[in-house]
């Protein structure tokens, strides 16, 4: 409900929103089995395992539902192995809010199936169509863009990049290491809306497209706004 409390709110501290860019670096490891893409999968630095998961959605954000990671692609399309695949697809890299722990949980469910099903191991692709790991080395800087209202918030998000809304969705949890986004953060601790912050953290961001996301936080704070 909308209510003027919520539209003469004015946060102490406005909301600054930031853009990145993602620079993509080969490092050289490449995997044509199982064996060898868990192996690598327990050395490669962090930049690796946000790249093949967080990076591949961005990249990916017109699909709807969006594909789930590089991870499941390759095992399901390329290696073939559709029992795996559905396997690290059902990940919920939601549920995560450190790479730490996703790289936990792709190890187990490889190591896991392999345990189960020893013929796996022999499964192999061709010269080429291997799996190459990729690093990301983000770049961030501040947009133009502030908002020290939920009014403001909403005009300013209209006009932000999709790389601004997913910065502040999906790299917000890695960055904050909690389950919220900068967004639910800001409206809670700025304007005491803890409703909306629930609202906020409560969207599934995987389960649409960026374009599909940014309307329905629009839509949320509109309507709190009136």
């Amino acid at each position: 409900m909308a209510d003027a409390h919520a539209h003469s709110l004015t946060a102490v501290t406005p909301f600054q929103f930031y853009t990145s860019f993602v620079l993509q670096e080969a490092t050289g490891f490449r995997a044509a089995t199982l064996p060898r893409l868990v192996k690598l999968l327990h050395r490669v630095p962090e930049a690796c395992i946000y790249h093949h998961t967080h990076y591949f959605l961005l990249s990916h954000h017109y699909l709807t539902p969006e594909p789930t990671h590089d991870f499941a692609y390759w095992v399901t399309e390329v290696l073939g192995d559709e029992a795996l695949g559905e396997r690290l697809a059902s990940i919920d890299i939601l549920e995560f809010n450190s790479l730490a722990k996703i790289r936990v949980i792709l190890v187990k469910t490889i190591e896991d199936h392999l345990a189960q099903h020893p013929t796996a191991r022999f499964r192999f692709v061709s010269e080429g169509e291997e799996f190459f790991f990729i690093k990301s080395v983000q770049v961030v800087m501040p947009t133009q863009e502030t908002a020290s209202s939920l009014a403001e918030f909403a005009e300013a998000l209209s006009r932000v990049s999709l790389s601004s809304l997913y910065f502040h969705i999906f790299d917000a949890r890695l960055r904050l290491g909690r389950s919220t986004n900068d967004f639910a953060r800001w409206c809670e601790e700025q304007l005491g809306e803890t409703t909306l912050a629930k609202e906020l953290i409560a969207l599934d961001p995987y389960a649409h497209s960026l374009e599909a996301l940014r309307s329905m936080i629009i839509a949320l704070v509109r309507q709190r706004v009136g």
